[in-house]
């Protein structure tokens, strides 16, 4: 495949985000896919979870897709989102078994029906469609090697990664297959355009639950009984606590103590010399007239093929006679990623090509261009622009790459060797004096809880998570972290406790004032409403009951009203009511609203013309959806009674047992 340009660019959040999940789309049918009937699939055999039409989806890969999946949810939550992983990774399997298992489904089902997802159609997605702004930013390719470097981070081949995109388009085709007789009638778009776009314009009152909780003053006998009635509520609300004993072995001071000698790196460079071998590469610039391509029966307009050739013939003609190579690229080229750079794809190396331009470009001499060179793309014309023959770098080009990573080694082994002596030495001493010995000054804290801020550790979950995992009287013992060693012991446990009234009785008022306000409000908020509808006036039942009254402004169903909030809540029902009409009670937030009608506003014509084909469209995207949702129901249910998807149970309990302790056995 051709890789256009060289810019390096990010790629491992897009991969991250883009990849991890398998697009179940969104769109469906009452179409129920046939050909389903049964087969001879053996049972999942061990280490296998599911098989699919034949096709095994492995425990190891629903781990590995899992833990994506629950890293990436977890960075949403910043640098303490990570303590939220033992729960989110029970969802994390489920959804990555549903996702793998309809994903299989969805491409099997689109090779079944004769659907196929070509070298050209990857190549067109990757340049063109939503991964084209990392992979070819500015219309330029960043470079086979960041390509394929940037897939490796993310355990990925370049081969995985375009099957990947391939069953993707797959996808996209069945999707469009399955959905094509979705339509929306003339009579729907109206309906959803006067929905949005009719405003109204109404008086409200309001009642505040701040008001109503600032005029409650409740006595020790109903916080006494507040509390009572909730001992449930506060039951071991104090969390448990712990005091330890720590000496924090520090690794910025190691690694700026390691030193890396002459002899370590040229052992390091010969035992990794292939990582530092440069291929040979070209660095090339094209004109591509392209040829019409095959239609659905296979066959080439020859006629177009010939219009094609007689215009790169032009095009070679005008070269040979003067005319500048980059200005007729930007004239004349079909390549749009190339074209607007002059022609100029970059480096590329051997077998990243189509045979034809590889051969072209490669047997060239710096400097020199080709005749025409006809691929399945069309016909070309190739500058060699400069080349690098395959060469292997020397340590002098390689020693500062590799001396940060050989002193990383270092300071990991020779951390690792202090603190598994420090720990030996306090388990037989007392760390006090283990410390002491090893010139570490070691710290006793008072009572902690799991997210306290510890000194010169600060906040480590890694740490906590070992220290409240301990047993009381364990021996001492050892925490690997991010910044360092911990060799730590464990002096006493505080077990979660249920405060005393005097306590939390501070508390107590606060939850009692919210509760009893939240109370109040609904039931005062109703009698404004019944009271408006029987005197037929709601200013009057505002003044009876102390609500304040406002005038909206003329307002769309996604607009905002202050004090009511958003229209698309329970506010929404003022776009049903009548002129005049007196509304229940709504719910706002902390506030409880009544409303009565003032006016409506219908849309006009015009706008009706400008939004309809948004409107049209929207509503189409929501029907295919619904359409393609049903699909895969019934692909889903087919294909299970046939045999064609096996869960193997056993796996399936060997990969949830001990999920909820996070990142354990993944």
């Amino acid at each position: 495949m051709i890789r256009f340009l060289q810019t390096p660019g990010p790629l491992k959040k897009i991969i991250l985000s883009a990849l991890l999940l398998i697009i179940c789309g969104g769109m469906v049918i009452t179409l129920i896919p046939g050909g389903l009937g049964s087969d001879l699939l053996g049972q999942p055999s061990q280490g296998v979870l599911a098989k699919v039409a034949g096709q095994d989806i492995t425990t190891q890969e629903v781990r590995d897709h899992a833990r994506a999946l629950a890293e990436q949810q977890v960075a949403q939550y910043g640098p303490m989102g990570k303590q939220l992983l033992p729960m989110i990774m029970p969802r994390a399997i489920a959804q990555s078994v549903e996702q793998m298992i309809t994903g299989k489904s969805i491409v099997a089902e689109a090779e079944r029906m004769g659907l196929k997802a070509t070298s050209a159609d990857v190549r067109d997605e990757l340049q063109n469609g939503r991964f084209s702004a990392t992979l070819f930013p500015g219309g330029k390719f960043i470079g086979e090697q960041a390509y394929e470097s940037l897939l490796a981070q993310n355990n990925l081949t370049v081969a995985t990664f375009e099957q990947d995109v391939k069953n993707e388009i797959l996808e996209r085709k069945l999707a469009t297959l399955i959905t094509g007789s979705a339509s929306v009638s003339d009579s729907d778009v109206r309906k959803e355009f006067e929905k949005r776009n009719t405003k109204v314009k109404f008086e409200y009152a309001f009642l505040s639950q701040d008001d109503i909780r600032k005029a409650l003053h409740p006595t020790d006998e109903e916080l006494k009984a507040f509390y009572t009635r909730n001992q449930a509520r506060y039951k071991d609300s104090i969390p448990e606590k712990r005091k330890i004993e720590y000496a924090f072995l520090d690794k910025s001071k190691v690694l700026a103590q390691t030193q890396v000698t002459p002899e370590e790196l040229q052992a390091y460079y010969n035992q990794h010399r292939e990582e530092f071998r440069v291929q040979e590469e070209v660095k090339v610039s094209h004109i591509l007239v392209k040829t019409p391509p095959a239609g659905p029966d296979g066959k080439v307009d020859e006629k177009g093929v010939e219009e094609a050739r007689k215009k790169a013939e032009d095009v070679l003609k005008q070269l040979k006679g003067g005319a500048k190579f980059e200005d007729l690229a930007k004239k004349y080229s079909d390549d749009p990623g190339s074209a607007k750079q002059g022609g100029e794809l970059g480096w590329i190396g051997r077998g990243r090509t189509v045979p034809e331009f590889e051969k072209a470009a490669f047997s060239q001499a710096k400097g020199q261009t080709s005749d025409l060179v006809k691929s399945s793309y069309g016909f070309h014309i190739i500058r060699t622009e400069d080349k690098h023959e395959a060469h292997l770098k020397t340590l002098d080009e390689v020693k500062d790459q590799i001396e940060p990573l050989i002193r990383q080694q270092k300071t990991t082994r020779a951390l690792d060797a202090a603190g598994n002596a420090l720990l030996d030495q306090a388990r037989t001493q007392g760390l006090e004096k283990a410390a002491a010995a090893k010139g570490v000054n070691p710290v006793t804290t008072d009572f902690v809880g799991r997210t306290d801020v510890l000194p010169g550790v600060g906040s480590s979950p890694q740490l906590m998570d070992a220290v409240f995992s301990e047993r009381e009287k364990s021996p001492p013992d050892m925490a690997q972290l991010g910044q360092g060693v911990v060799v730590f012991q464990l002096l006493g446990i505080k077990p979660p406790a249920t405060p005393t009234f005097e306590e939390i009785r501070s508390k107590l008022e606060n939850d009692f004032k919210n509760e009893r306000a939240g109370i109040l409000l609904n039931q005062k908020t109703q009698e404004l409403s019944d009271r408006a509808k029987s005197e037929h006036d709601l200013k009057k039942a505002a003044k009876e009951l102390g609500a304040t009254v406002k005038t909206s402004d003329f307002v769309l169903p996604e607009g905002q009203v202050p004090d009511v909030g958003s229209m698309a809540g329970q506010a929404s029902v003022a776009f049903t009511m009548k002129p005049g009409e007196i509304s229940g009670p709504i719910t706002a937030g902390t506030n409880g609203v009544v409303l009565t009608v003032l006016e409506k506003q219908e849309p006009t014509e015009q706008d009706f013309a400008a939004k309809k084909d948004q409107i049209r469209d929207g509503l189409l995207h929501n029907k295919q959806q619904d359409l393609f949702g049903m699909f895969l129901a019934n692909l889903r249910q087919q294909m299970e009674k046939s045999g064609k998807i096996k869960i193997n149970e056993q796996e399936m309990k060997n990969l949830t047992k001990g999920q909820g302790g996070g990142e354990e056995g993944f």
